[in-house]
């Protein structure tokens, strides 16, 4: 109810108000209309006065992680006891026990890194599970390192079958030399028995599927810690004695590449790397192209 007298204060309230709200008012207006047009010019202002105090969304919180159509999947596993990494630097910013860890996080980030910007693929951020976790059939790509020391039970090496045959692809890096074969080798077996381990053929699409890798290309890929300083800041690369860079696989039942293998060579490191000058370029371009030919074929075969 509008009392008596508030006419002429319902003027100055709505001369004000569109005053402060840039609302021309060519005429005078009776002081009902008046009063009723303050009452809609205060509902109306209220919000934008609100507005303009309000203090401005934090930022800094990072977004929710989303799932994409490709993460880069690190496979958590248990040491063998005799072979055991204890507490150390799995990376030059992370730190924590087991083999699992190595190179961890930052190859993982920059191979990331890598096909968010040279393929038109949805990419999320890096994860790391063991086989055990549901969410290993989420994902169709899975990366194991140092796996001549990994130690798989009957529940992990059927669950790691089943994400194969069911169309997962595994890549594993870094491992050396006969004994750590060996290890790996008897691990497949239980995984994939009578399924064997041959060398890649050149001819195979995994070596073609979006870079073309020719048979040169097989060459050694080295670890940081088989660089050394040469002459003139020259970067030398010392191959461990006895060892000779393979590129092999396992196939499925109809001939689709489900484990790929980088045995006496070191992809993880040159993504590691990828930032430090003082790593080969070329070395670096090359184990990118052999990740993501591995990513893309796992996506289309």
């Amino acid at each position: 109810m509008i009392q008596a007298g508030s006419g002429q204060r319902a003027l100055e309230v709505i001369h004000w108000l569109a005053e402060q709200n840039g609302i021309p008012l060519k005429r005078r207006l009776p002081r009902r209309a008046a009063a009723l047009g303050a009452l809609l010019l205060i509902a109306i202002a209220g919000p934008a006065q609100k507005v303009r105090i309000q203090e401005p969304a934090d930022d800094r919180t990072p977004p929710p992680a989303r799932d994409a159509e490709f993460h880069f999947i690190r496979i958590e596993y248990t040491d063998l006891p005799q072979y055991h990494r204890g507490w150390g630097y799995a990376s030059r910013d992370g730190m924590g026990t087991g083999w699992w860890l190595v190179d961890w996080p930052d190859a993982d980030n920059h191979f990331t890194a890598g096909v968010r910007r040279l393929t038109r693929i949805d990419t999320g951020d890096p994860r790391h599970l063991r086989l055990s976790d549901d969410r290993l059939f989420n994902y169709p790509w899975i990366y194991a390192t140092q796996t001549g020391w990994w130690n798989l039970n009957d529940s992990e090496t059927a669950r790691l079958r089943e994400y194969l045959l069911r169309g997962g692809f595994l890549v594993v890096d870094d491992f050396w030399g006969p004994e750590q074969w060996e290890i790996f080798r008897a691990t497949m077996d239980r995984v994939l028995p009578n399924q064997p381990i041959t060398d890649i053929a050149e001819s195979d699409s995994v070596m073609h599927v979006l870079y073309d890798i020719e048979e040169k290309d097989r060459t050694f890929i080295p670890g940081s810690r088989h660089l050394r300083r040469g002459p003139g800041g020259t970067v030398q690369v010392v191959q461990p004695e006895g060892t000779s860079p393979a590129w092999r696989a396992m196939y499925d039942d109809k001939n689709h590449m489900i484990v790929a293998v980088n045995f006496n060579t070191d992809v993880g490191d040159a993504w590691e790397f990828a930032d430090v000058p003082y790593y080969p370029e070329a070395m670096t371009t090359l184990a990118y192209r052999y990740g993501i030919n591995y990513t893309v074929y796992s996506m289309t075969h």
